[in-house]
């Protein structure tokens, strides 16, 4: 009776070592899902901050820009979600989803895992691989200063960075003491 008391115990110790292990590749693949989303949103916001800057002249597109409504999607957030993957030892599965969340836009992505489970005594789990998705968002944290006369002055109150001024009629690379584009917009993953 005690061998196969001892020989269920360590059955158990063992299934519990398979559900540690489905757990550490899940974990790992949510972190690889997490930072391909994130990775896919931070692509954006660069692209974003560039159109702001680039369009200084003109009031209605750099508004449009600034408010995350224009057209800003290029190509490049897909290779940056799948850069981040790799690193993570996982693969894009298919290309970034777009979407919004509360009217901002969002990235979704999907990885599933290089690794597997394991090897446990629960067959099957050596063949397993782990599956996540993720959805990283973009906020604009800026708003016009109430008063300010963008024509002359573009002036803008950024939540966590201060108030910026920016001339619209001078050259960029003329300008000093810009705001980055994490003053601009801040990427989060979504709830």
């Amino acid at each position: 009776m005690y061998v196969v008391v001892v020989g269920g115990l360590l059955f158990l110790a063992f299934a519990y070592f398979a559900f540690a292990q489905s757990a550490a590749a899940r974990n790992s693949g949510q972190s690889a899902a997490d930072a391909a989303a994130l990775a896919a949103a931070q692509d954006v916001r660069d692209e974003m901050t560039d159109g702001f800057f680039d369009s200084l002249n003109d009031p209605a597109e750099w508004l449009e820009w600034l408010m995350a409504d224009g057209d800003f999607l290029g190509a490049g957030y897909d290779a940056a979600a799948q850069q981040l993957a790799d690193q993570n030892d996982s693969d894009l599965i298919g290309d970034v989803g777009l979407t919004e969340v509360n009217g901002n836009p969002a990235f979704i992505a999907e990885i599933e895992t290089r690794f597997t489970v394991g090897d446990s005594v629960i067959p099957g789990t050596e063949d397993i691989h782990a599956v996540a998705d993720a959805k990283a968002v973009i906020e604009p944290r800026c708003e016009i200063t109430p008063g300010s006369e963008p024509s002359k002055l573009i002036e803008i109150d950024c939540d966590g960075s201060g108030h910026w001024e920016i001339d619209p009629k001078a050259p960029i690379d003329e300008l000093e003491d810009l705001p980055e584009a994490k003053d601009l917009f801040s990427v989060h993953l979504a709830e």
